[in-house]
């Protein structure tokens, strides 16, 4: 990690997604929710079995954190991938993921699970989603058409409760920050219809994603 445990307890971010496949907006993000928290390390975990989505990914889970890889392999320190939801054999629900790094990284540590405004509308539809701020903090990536008035009343409740605007007094848990980070313009299913078309993504894409896709034929 960047920063040694001694000068103060680790601190780290949870940035989940499919990944499908991973495209230069995630990375742009991951990089903003690490400095403007000042954490040690963004884990970025791909989900193995989406439990919320109709459709299978298009990539299997074997591929998505391999294009993750890839793409980390030459990212400055900080970014981290962790294949913890890949490697479990059932659906992943995000409160299992965050008691695992809890038990794992101990009661001390500074744990935030990014979420985007639009999930939080939805999030009081997530398993057991009451423990998430017994876990970790919450980091509310706010977009655009995001209100408040919109979610669900317990959820309300929470955001109203729990909202820090400074970090005085930093907790490993409980509190909520809303964070105005880069918003994801990106779409992975135009990224990939693009893909399909024979069309440029070398924008779009890390490099090394690109090359992955190339070379394994997907999105075709």
């Amino acid at each position: 990690m960047a920063t040694s445990p001694a000068e103060h307890p680790p601190r780290i971010g949870v940035f989940g997604g499919t990944f499908d496949p991973l495209h230069a907006a995630h990375l742009r993000l991951a990089r903003a929710f690490r400095d403007e928290l000042a954490l040690d390390e963004v884990r970025l975990i791909p989900a193995g079995q989406p439990y919320h989505r109709d459709r299978a990914p298009h990539a299997s889970a074997a591929q998505r954190l391999a294009m993750l890889d890839a793409a980390l392999a030459t990212e400055a320190p900080g970014l981290v991938s962790d294949d913890r939801e890949v490697c479990r054999a059932r659906p992943a629900y995000t409160v299992d993921t965050l008691q695992e790094l809890r038990d794992e990284l101990g009661d001390k540590a500074e744990l935030w699970f990014l979420i985007g405004g639009d999930s939080l509308q939805q999030l009081h539809t997530w398993q057991r989603w009451p423990q998430l701020l017994q876990l970790a903090n919450l980091a509310v990536a706010i977009r655009p058409g995001f209100v408040a008035a919109r979610l669900d009343p317990a959820v309300a409740t929470l955001w109203q409760a729990r909202q820090v605007s400074d970090f005085s007094n930093r907790t490993p848990s409980g509190t909520i920050r809303a964070l105005d980070l880069p918003p994801i313009t990106l779409s992975a299913t135009d990224i990939r219809q693009q893909l399909a078309a024979g069309q440029d993504c070398s924008a779009l894409l890390p490099a090394a994603v690109l090359a992955y896709i190339r070379r394994h034929r997907l999105y075709r």
